[in-house]
């Protein structure tokens, strides 16, 4: 085989790398919940944002509409689904199986730095959400960072990347509420979930870790389908 046919059969690596770059900028925007459900996303003006030329953002996009996590409407129009009260309950009890396995497996399998990272990120969140006047968009970034420390202590990388896909159709819905109604963060639902799961984790109690990830998710879920801000079950908002 020439050197040329050899060349012909490599992937454009510079291209590839920027598309993958580009889908966690967007990604990101996702689970954190700067991207709202019915927000509409210009592949021009995003491309603009990044830096970059057209082609990698689309490549991106396509990938997070085949995750159904961006959909194109019939005017093809590229948007974050407004998702419905029975999808939302559905995405949390699909949430609260996946992610319960995960922490179960953490708390029986963490390391002694895992633990220490763990601690770290609780401590974290909890002086955020303690605060006289917390930065929500802030507190919004450490509970993932916690979720996600937890998670990476599994030892399971296929469960954390659906995960990961879980909170892409989560983080829209959930996150910005959370930067809507502060209330929700200053009830302390989640701090006192976060340290009940931290709590399990210490002692290796796998099913009380899983309950108390649980709880935080379904509370944070019935919390915001009393507010009716989902559409409901007839298409209707």
């Amino acid at each position: 085989m020439s050197s040329i046919s050899a060349l012909a059969e490599l992937p454009h690596l510079e291209r590839r790398t920027l598309s993958d770059t580009v889908h966690a900028a967007l990604s990101d925007l996702l689970a954190s919940g700067r991207l709202a459900p019915g927000d509409r996303l210009s592949l021009r003006q995003s491309a603009a944002a990044l830096g970059v030329s057209v082609m990698p953002v689309r490549e991106a996009v396509s990938r997070l509409v085949a995750d159904g996590v961006l959909e194109v409407a019939p005017n093809r129009v590229i948007r974050v689904p407004v998702m419905s009260a029975a999808d939302f309950r559905a995405l949390a009890e699909t949430r609260i199986a996946v992610e319960g396995i995960a922490v179960a497996r953490a708390a029986e399998r963490r390391s002694a730095g895992e633990l220490a990272a763990i601690r770290q990120a609780e401590a974290a969140f909890r002086m955020e959400a303690e605060a006289a006047h917390p930065d929500r968009t802030r507190a919004v970034q450490l509970n993932r960072v916690l979720h996600f420390t937890i998670y990476g202590a599994c030892g399971l990388a296929p469960l954390q990347e659906i995960i990961a896909r879980l909170w892409l159709k989560a983080g829209p819905v959930i996150n910005l509420d959370l930067r809507a109604h502060p209330e929700r963060l200053l009830q302390g639902f989640a701090l006192r979930r976060h340290a009940e799961a931290v709590a399990a984790i210490e002692i290796r109690d796998g099913a009380a870790a899983a309950d108390a990830i649980a709880a935080d998710i379904r509370e944070a879920a019935e919390f915001i389908l009393s507010r009716g801000g989902l559409r409901d079950d007839r298409g209707e908002e």
